[in-house]
């Protein structure tokens, strides 16, 4: 019947009779243009009138028309970093320019880019730059002469981020990642077993990160980074960057960069992006090329400055503007590396040779830009900068193929940056290098050089005389790495993965061996902040078997055996700068010997058998059976009048606690009878 219908239908539109699409006359169109074609007006360009590309440049020169051409060349070299330039004018007034200008950029980006960079670049002593949007003016003209408060936003109390500190014991914390990655405990250090303060499943979904200071605990998500912290480490901040891989701190924990490879566009930079760790507020987008060689950015140790090297220039930004210092890059051709000093905010940086220039190392003090030494060296292949932890001194390790000789020779070029003219001292090697570290707050350095299985590890002494002298050389060591204790004096030399876990455990004030030992498939090493502890590690993510950590004393001697399922990573919290002066650090050293025997009795506590922890413990249980004895109580007096209700007014509470009124009657049951004859017997 329906295909009848539909054939009439068809055969009266075939007959020329057009159907009406015409609304009756009662319709009424409540459906709107946006929720019809919503995707459809989102594609629709916008009108504009081109000006939101249009800057301003004020305090410009003003020259005549024999100079102009010049002028224009000069505006055109240093706006057109920023974006194609598409219009420029002029204005101009008794023949010569009014000092403003206006260029068009050909997108509004650009423009945008313009006013960051340029506003404040100082051309000359007379002339430094002021530039704005030309869409700006409107703005401010618009803007209402009555002025209304900011609404006042809520204080989020996280609590104290560094209650930590505060322990009694003054046990340090570590993450403990495992489980393949699925779960993140925090721990307290302990002698006897890990203390857990927090454990969760899924917190990250790669690896965390501790900030410098261990203030706060990063987490990586695909949808961007997370800072926990706080006694029950709570939420403090998320940053959203999508795919984000790679995170770094500056050194006082006010700004955090990461990186994603996803998110980068040419008019829009994504892929390196600096966060305002307090607000959670982007600063700035960076285009990246390449992360190989990660962080992109280095702190100065103030965290004031940021520097980033690219092709030939080495740019270095200010905070918290996070524009260029002095609006401009450094040039330098040939640029191969740069490190800041830890102490200090001087950059070090080196280029290799160029014909007939030879290759040169450069310290450089900023804001100044002064330089205030620079090391001429030939024959270089390569060079590594390594500084000692408090800037005292900077070690270049210089590799170079001198004139005449095959192979390889390295020196090492130890710059005094704590007296006049920065004075350097050469130490010559001629095995090839494997690892090279300084003593943290010390003077000293290690070096393990050679070729296995005749592996070396030599100590030298930085003298104040201007001499380097040899302490002591190790030979026939099974190591690959050196990690030094925070502290100083005491180091451990490591054979990780493919020299299956060799330790060797030094005290370097008198260079004793102290302990060697061996933790099989070792794939890491981990001081604890004080110095008094060593992680040794075998990671899930290095080999899948024998996954598990070691904690062991400075000396060498192993305290406990940690199995996790699965085990991934290891890392220590950080501790923030001591607020004591090398005056109070002092007088505690010399004065140690009154403290000793309060440790030494804690000591004796904890090894106890009723040790604090398990006093505590049953303190706490006590009280809680306490407090459920008393509301039990409570309860039973308080339901007394209803049992009295329910009972017809017998007291049954009474009945079986006069014991002294009882009276005992025995009553004999017969049960059975059974009759066995004698004879069977």
């Amino acid at each position: 019947m329906r295909d009848t219908e539909n054939m009439e239908a068809e055969m009266e539109y075939d007959d020329g009779e057009e159907p009406s699409f015409s609304d009756p006359e009662d319709f009424v169109d409540d459906i709107s243009d946006e929720e019809l074609l919503g995707d459809v007006l989102r594609d629709k360009p916008q009108e504009a009138d081109g000006i939101d590309s249009v800057v301003v440049v004020d305090n410009v020169p003003q020259v005549g028309p024999e100079r102009l051409e010049k002028l224009k060349n000069v505006i055109q070299k240093i706006f057109s970093k920023f974006g194609k330039i598409t219009n420029e004018f002029y204005p101009d007034a008794d023949g010569k320019t009014k000092g403003y200008i206006f260029l068009e950029y050909s997108a509004p980006s650009h423009a945008h880019e313009a006013v960051k960079n340029a506003d404040g670049y100082k051309l000359d002593k007379q002339h430094t730059f002021r530039v704005n949007l030309f869409t700006d003016f409107d703005k401010y003209m618009s803007i209402c002469d009555e002025w209304e408060a900011p609404e006042k936003q809520p204080f989020k109390d996280f609590g104290n981020l560094r209650h930590w500190l505060e322990d009694p014991d003054c046990r340090d914390q570590y993450s403990v990642i495992y489980d393949s990655g699925e779960r993140t405990g925090i721990f307290a250090n302990d002698v006897k077993e890990p203390i857990e303060i927090e454990e969760r499943a899924r917190w990250t979904e790669t690896y965390v990160r501790w900030s410098p200071k261990g203030t706060y605990l990063a987490t990586f998500h695909q949808r961007g980074i997370a800072l926990w912290g706080g006694e029950k480490f709570k939420q403090i901040q998320r940053f959203s960057h999508q795919g984000v891989q790679l995170i770094d701190f500056s050194p006082c924990e006010r700004y955090v960069v990461t990186f994603s490879p996803l998110l980068d566009t040419k008019d829009d930079p994504q892929a390196i992006i600096i966060w305002d760790v307090l607000t959670g507020h982007k600063k700035r987008g960076f285009h990246c090329e390449s992360s190989a060689h990660w962080p992109i950015f280095k702190w100065s140790p103030d965290g004031k400055f940021f520097a980033r090297m690219t092709l030939d220039t080495l740019s270095i930004y200010e905070t918290p503007s996070m524009g260029l210092l002095d609006k401009k890059s450094l040039k330098i051709n040939g640029i191969k590396d740069f490190s800041w000093s830890p102490g200090d905010n001087i950059i070090a940086f080196w280029v290799p040779e160029d014909k007939d220039i030879p290759a040169r190392v450069t310290l450089m003090q900023l804001p100044s830009r002064n330089e205030i030494r620079v090391r001429n060296l030939f024959n270089v292949v390569d060079c590594k900068l390594h500084w000692q932890k408090n800037g005292d001194y900077l070690c270049v390790k210089v590799d170079r193929t001198p004139k005449g000789t095959q192979g390889v020779v390295t020196n090492f070029e130890i710059f005094r940056m704590r007296e006049k003219q920065v004075p350097v001292d050469v130490v010559e090697m001629k095995e090839s290098i494997i690892a090279f570290a300084w003593e943290p707050n010390g003077s000293k350095f290690a070096v393990l050089h050679g070729e296995a299985p005749r592996i070396n590890v030599s100590f030298y002494h930085v003298k104040n005389n201007g001499k380097i002298d040899l302490i002591k050389m190790f030979d026939k060591q099974q190591a690959n790495s050196i990690f030094w204790s925070p502290q100083g004096q005491f180091l451990v030399l490591a054979g990780l993965r493919s020299m299956n876990g060799a330790l060797a455990f030094v005290d370097t004030s008198d260079c004793t061996m102290m302990n060697i030992a061996e933790h099989y498939m070792a794939s890491d090493v981990e001081w604890d902040p004080t110095g008094r502890y060593v992680v040794t590690s075998v990671s899930w993510w290095s080999h899948k078997v024998d996954n598990a950590f070691w904690l062991w004393t400075f000396q060498g001697r192993l305290l406990q055996k940690t199995n996790k399922e699965r085990f991934c990573q290891l890392l220590w919290r950080p501790r923030p700068p001591s607020l004591l002066t090398q005056e109070q650090i002092k007088l505690i050293k010399k004065d140690l010997k009154k403290y000793s025997k309060i440790f030494e009795q804690k000591d004796r506590l904890s090894q106890s058998k009723a040790s604090k922890e398990l006093v505590d413990k049953r303190r706490s249980m006590m009280e809680e059976y306490r407090k459920y004895r008393e509301r039990a109580v409570d309860m039973y007096n308080e339901q007394r009048p209803l049992r009295l209700e329910l009972r017809g007014g017998v007291n049954t509470d009474e009945l079986d606690s006069n014991v002294d009124d009882w009276e005992e009657e025995t009553i004999e049951f017969f049960i059975n009878e059974e009759i066995i004859p004698i004879g069977d017997l």
